[in-house]
């Protein structure tokens, strides 16, 4: 069999495409959005524009839990959440065992209406938190009070607990 050269094309290969800064910077820019949108409990912006969203607005809001400020003194610890717009009748708290939950619900609703337009919101959400009591806190003499937004739960400490510390000295080792 007779060897019969063939002339082979010459191509250049092809160009490694540029980084796409745009998309890079639109995607920074939706990340940033994103942890923005996070503390006011919306959803995802760029979920909110895609075309085949599976975020719907029904109406409904979620929040994420108050935070707490936990504070302790000789006779008492002390949990402080801010829960602005609850109402006292929106807040439980219960003790079970060893367990402290408060929970709350928040409902929202407002109506517009004009003579060309008619407009109606209703949101809600609930939270719960729970803490693990500390066996120095006398369980039937807890208190919680709601005044202004803030929920104060007041634990107060056994008499046991309440007995002054006594500091011991430390000697060095020999």
């Amino acid at each position: 069999m007779a060897q019969v050269p063939v002339e082979a094309k010459k191509t250049t290969p092809a160009p490694t495409p540029a980084p796409d800064v745009w998309h890079s910077f639109r995607s920074e820019m939706d990340r940033l959005f994103d942890r923005f949108a996070e503390g006011f409990h919306l959803p995802s912006l760029r979920r909110m524009f895609e075309p085949k969203s599976n975020w719907i607005y029904e109406g409904s809001f979620s929040f994420s839990p108050p935070a707490v400020d936990v504070t302790e003194d000789d006779k008492t610890y002390r949990i402080t959440a801010e829960v602005p717009g609850l109402e006292q009748n929106n807040v439980e708290v219960i003790v079970s065992g060893d367990m402290l939950t408060f929970k709350g619900e928040k409902h929202h609703e407002k109506e517009e209406k004009d003579k060309n337009h008619y407009m109606s919101e209703r949101s809600y959400g609930s939270f719960q938190r729970s803490f693990e009591l500390p066996d120095s806190v006398d369980r039937e003499k807890i208190s919680a009070d709601l005044s202004k937004g803030v929920l104060t739960i007041t634990l107060p400490k056994t008499a046991a607990a309440q007995k002054p510390t006594k500091k011991i000295e430390v000697k060095a080792a020999a």
